[in-house]
């Protein structure tokens, strides 16, 4: 069995914790930040975990991680 190869994109934008569940950030906060409100941009620099539908596909995406 060959290895396998590590998605970059993937490895850039998430992040294994210790108990092995898929940390990621929070998207809408590259542009037009000025029609959101101070709570909402503060709120989406806050990590949260992948989703378990999610778990399986970002697992693959990223074995070694």
């Amino acid at each position: 069995m060959p290895k396998l190869k590590t998605h970059r994109g993937a490895a850039k934008r998430f992040k294994v914790t210790g108990s092995g569940k898929i940390k990621r950030g929070s998207g809408y906060k590259s542009h037009l930040l000025t029609g959101k409100s101070a709570k909402r941009t503060r709120r989406l620099r806050t990590a949260s975990l992948v989703s378990d539908a999610d778990y399986h596909t970002i697992k693959r995406l990223i074995p070694y991680l």
